[in-house]
């Protein structure tokens, strides 16, 4: 008899591993050898897989190296203008979202070119007061 207060614990039965393999049974054994022949086969596509990530991820940077003119800009984009960019996919105007965001935004920039004239201009004031500013700072460490 045990006491509550004891470190014993009752024997359990032993715990047998479904995947542990029992020498008695031979279809165990069959099974067995079309698991290594399948492991086998996946083991010897990995170099394969590997150089066609290699190659795929190359084409990538290459393709991102050429496109001189292009930029990637990720932006978020609320769930109705995701709609409006697919629209124009599936009608087959552009052939990816990432061609009609592009063309939407050249058209509104042409759009809001009055606004962008603003902008330029008063860039060009902020940096000739910038300039204006150094210079007086450089007049008083003379």
């Amino acid at each position: 008899m045990s006491s509550p207060y004891s470190n014993e614990q009752p024997p359990s039965p032993e715990r047998i591993d479904d995947l542990m393999l029992r020498d008695d049974e031979p279809e165990l054994h069959e099974d067995q050898g079309r698991t290594a022949s399948s492991v086998r086969d996946i083991a010897s596509r990995i170099p394969e897989s590997l150089s066609a990530i290699g190659r795929d991820i190359s084409r990538t940077i290459e393709k991102a190296i050429s496109a001189k003119d292009d930029y990637v800009v990720a932006v978020k984009v609320s769930p109705q203008a995701q709609e409006k960019l697919e629209a124009l996919v599936l009608s087959g105007i552009f052939r990816s979202r990432a061609e009609a965001a592009s063309f939407l935004i050249e058209e509104g920039i042409r759009v809001q070119a009055p606004l962008f004239e603003r902008v330029r201009q008063k860039l060009a004031e902020i940096e000739r007061l910038r300039a204006e500013l150094r210079g007086l700072v450089a007049d008083k460490t003379v």
